[in-house]
């Protein structure tokens, strides 16, 4: 069976739409928590444009109680700013199940591509992980299915990789997939957990675990899309379902 960590990034960003509290995140992640999933997915960013600190700590406060995992992606290389903590700052602060480090820039609408780390950046992220491996997290990287990326994550000490699945998903039925089972496979060998994500829903999910038996998916955009057309309560079933 394979986890399902709902990203809530989406409920968050429409909550701030008009700058009150509704949605509600809690009441609605409760809900998700309610259903079955096995965790919540956040992405803060420095700009705050859907989950802000406070929705952090929130959110770890709901998971601890509920016996979920909590997973927090960002870039570890995002500082400090007067409305941002800083992401090391945060994973330190919040120690949550996982965090998965992902090499976004702040002006981008979303993770498009996996880490490429090479030259001076490999001993900058050495010491990310050496600073983060501390804080009794599970740390993932996300990554395209690139075998010498997957190495080199190893070799730095992280525990997962998260499959950046955006390619697959355009093309489902293409031949694409067969780089997603030799990644698996590959981590699976060298001892690391297998996560995936990115535009999966519930057209490509289910081909997609079938040659690609990842540990735990996260989903947030399609399932709240989704969720808009059949209620959150049995698109979130749906998914659970796909997942088994």
């Amino acid at each position: 069976m394979t986890n399902l960590s709902v990203n809530v990034n989406k409920i968050a960003w429409l909550r701030n739409a008009r700058g009150e509290d509704r949605p509600n995140l809690l009441e609605l992640s409760k809900i998700l928590i309610d259903c079955g999933v096995h965790g919540l997915t956040v992405h803060p960013r420095p700009d705050l444009r859907h989950i802000t600190p406070d929705d952090v700590y929130n959110l770890s406060d709901l998971c601890v109680r509920s016996g979920v995992e909590f997973n927090i992606e960002g870039n570890p290389y995002s500082e400090k700013t007067e409305i941002y903590p800083g992401f090391i700052n945060l994973i330190k602060e919040v120690k949550p199940d996982q965090c998965t480090l992902v090499p976004d820039s702040p002006e981008q609408l979303t993770s498009d591509h996996g880490w490429q780390i090479e030259g001076k950046d490999h001993n900058i992220v050495r010491n990310i992980v050496e600073e983060l491996q501390g804080e009794d997290t599970r740390i993932s990287f996300f990554v395209d299915p690139d075998l010498d990326q997957i190495n080199t994550i190893k070799e730095l000490g992280a525990n997962r990789i998260e499959l950046y699945t955006g390619p697959y998903a355009e093309k489902p039925e293409s031949e694409i997939i067969s780089l997603y089972e030799s990644a698996f496979r590959h981590a699976k060998h060298l001892g690391l957990g297998v996560n995936a994500g990115h535009d999966l829903d519930l057209d490509n999910l289910k081909i997609f675990l079938s040659k690609v038996p990842a540990d735990e998916v996260s989903i947030g955009h399609a399932l709240i899309s989704d969720a808009l057309e059949y209620g959150l309560e049995n698109v979130t079933k749906r998914y659970l379902d796909l997942c088994k």
